[in-house]
């Protein structure tokens, strides 16, 4: 087979930024969601206390039970003895107020999760998906690993202190772009910026929701763009959040832990210092995304005489503002022929992102189509053309 290497642009291109942010957070974390490049890191692997933020993993799995049909936004469960409101562990903390008995439907689930970061709403969960909140930790670890968070530990659901909760920044932005992804139907819920239970049990609940409707994550009222994900805080861990913003149709994702502001409001002030530095000091470029017919590749016995590639992901870039867009070849690579059969989704190739001759990032290739074989006597046609040179 003939390696064939295919200029498709030629531009300026980055595959990382290193950027000089300065923030009092112990750890600061920041890429762009279409490129995946890092734009600010600060400490972004050291394994650290996520406090609430640990709820997106509750979410993810209870996502993945709904987009599988399991689960629907109506379906309702009921409240066990573990989530009730008058256990001494909801007293300090964050929650919906339930009582055990009552039932609740998913959809008030994932808002008391989002909005109020209802630690009783995540152990229902966990109890309703695995029988046991300890159970449960092992569906969270298992969907970590699933999605490449190869550090992350899990103690509980609801991130109350625990010595095996842990996780870094990185891994908490690969759990949002993952979310923001795979789970782009319910995703606009982590935009709601007020929620009001309406199936209070008990005059001290009716008393307790008055008073706490108001999402805590403060960034989705004073960020243009912002509409997401969670906020966290543990008088040792700090405050932290994990957060996107989507301006002029490019989407970044900050993270923020260990910081030691005054309350959720200087939380999201520093976190609109993170995001804006990303959006005032590099740019963004999308070459293509899924389904768009990057090149034609010939194919050897199929039916058809080519395979159309395309790309699983959007294959983007980010670069320094100050450097612009220049002296970037983007090439696609792969082999001629291919031999059918080949199926939709196939790797086939590569695409290459090279800098004055210096591969600087690389995303495969894949079919967008399938390809049969051809039968017997076509591959007899088709030897004795290349045998008569034809």
């Amino acid at each position: 087979m003939k390696k064939i290497l295919f200029a498709l642009f030629l531009i300026s291109i980055s595959g990382t930024v290193n950027a000089e942010f300065q923030t009092r957070a112990k750890s600061a974390f920041l890429i762009d969601f279409d490129s995946g490049a890092e734009i600010v890191a600060k400490n972004a692997d050291k394994l650290m206390p996520p406090s609430s933020m640990i709820k997106l993993m509750t979410l993810a799995v209870l996502f993945d039970e709904v987009k599988a049909g399991n689960l629907n936004m109506d379906t309702r469960i009921t409240v066990g003895e573990n989530a009730d409101y008058n256990r001494p562990e909801w007293y300090p903390a964050s929650k919906i107020c339930l009582v055990a008995g009552q039932t609740i439907t998913v959809q008030d689930l994932i808002l008391g999760l989002i909005v109020l970061s209802g630690g009783d709403a995540s152990v229902v969960v966990a109890e309703h998906l695995a029988g046991s909140e300890i159970a449960f930790t092992k569906k969270m670890t298992d969907k970590a690993r699933s999605i490449g968070m190869e550090q992350s530990s899990f103690g509980n659901a609801s991130g109350l202190p625990d010595p095996n909760n842990l996780m870094t920044s990185r891994e908490l932005a690969m759990l949002a772009a993952h979310i923001i992804s795979e789970h782009s139907e319910i995703y606009p819920m982590f935009a709601t910026k007020r929620f009001e239970f309406k199936e209070h049990k008990t005059d001290w609940c009716r008393e307790w929701g008055r008073t706490h409707m108001v999402n805590y994550n403060k960034l989705l009222f004073n960020m243009r763009g912002a509409d997401g994900l969670k906020t966290g805080h543990t008088n040792d861990g700090g405050y932290g959040m994990v957060a996107s913003a989507k301006v002029g149709g490019r989407r970044l994702i900050g993270i923020i832990n260990g910081f030691n502001g005054k309350g959720h409001d200087a939380l999201a002030a520093e976190m609109k210092k993170l995001l804006e530095y990303g959006y005032a000091n590099t740019t963004g470029k999308t070459f293509f995304v899924p389904g768009d017919e990057v090149t034609q590749i010939p194919v050897w016995y199929g039916r058809q005489p080519t395979v159309a590639a395309t790309v699983s992901k959007p294959f983007a870039i980010t670069v320094d503002k100050k450097d612009g867009l220049k002296n970037i070849r983007v090439l696609a690579r792969f082999d001629e022929p291919l031999s059918a059969p080949i199926q939709a989704g196939d790797e086939v190739g590569f695409l290459i992102a090279q800098q004055n001759g210096r591969e600087i990032a690389r995303a495969p290739l894949v079919a967008k189509n399938k390809v049969s074989k051809t039968q017997f006597f076509g591959r007899v046609i088709k030897n004795i053309k290349v045998m008569l040179g034809l």
